[in-house]
């Protein structure tokens, strides 16, 4: 296999995070009042959720970050047939582990403050396209390896992204998940690295 692309240039994470920060502040800018559309798109307008615990940043954090940490999990279910490397096995395993309960516990929030699920203000933030995706699935063994690290590393890059924007949230859990999310994925990534370079 050739040389293994670069994960993400300064350039890119500068521009990454300027486009998160400016549709955070696009779409909470106000009395905290998040928009949605549903499937069919149709307008439900401006929903209030200032009587809420969470904060319409909050309630967008999670909003993204459902279906980011559900790829992460889906990315884990495939390691456990495809992976070659145990540990890179190893690592999708625990990623799996620690963000399904992640995930039970962003979708709790939004039952209490009555939000829904999907929201219309959707990035991928480092999550797989669905090219990228297909060909993790369709690959094995080293070939398997090395995509699973190289997307990992860039999906967890967008998580932090995420994660940075109420990691001073005034509701208590969403601050500590936040932090926690950093703190373990910033570790992953030192680890994910280090296994690419196995593959060099």
């Amino acid at each position: 296999m050739g040389a293994i692309a670069p994960t993400f240039t300064n350039k890119e994470d500068m521009f990454r995070k300027l486009a998160l920060i400016t549709l955070l502040s696009f779409t909470l800018s106000g009395c905290g009042m998040i928009g949605f559309t549903d499937a069919n798109h149709s307008n439900h307008g401006m929903m209030d959720v200032k009587d809420s615990d969470f904060s319409g940043k909050d309630i967008m954090f999670a909003q993204m970050m459902i279906p980011h940490h559900q790829q992460a999990v889906d990315m884990g279910t495939l390691a456990e047939t495809r992976a070659l490397d145990s540990e890179v096995l190893a690592i999708a395993l625990a990623i799996k582990a620690e963000q399904a309960p992640e995930i039970a516990l962003m979708k709790s929030w939004l039952v209490k403050a009555g939000q829904p699920e999907d929201s219309m203000h959707q990035m991928d933030m480092g999550m797989l396209n669905q090219s990228e995706y297909k060909a993790l699935e369709d690959s094995s063994g080293k070939e398997f390896d090395i995509l699973y690290l190289q997307g990992m590393i860039k999906h967890h890059e967008g998580a932090i992204d995420m994660a940075e924007t109420v990691e001073n949230s005034s509701n208590t859990e969403v601050r500590n998940l936040a932090k926690s999310i950093i703190a373990s994925q910033t570790d992953q990534i030192e680890t994910l690295k280090q296994l690419l370079t196995k593959f060099g």
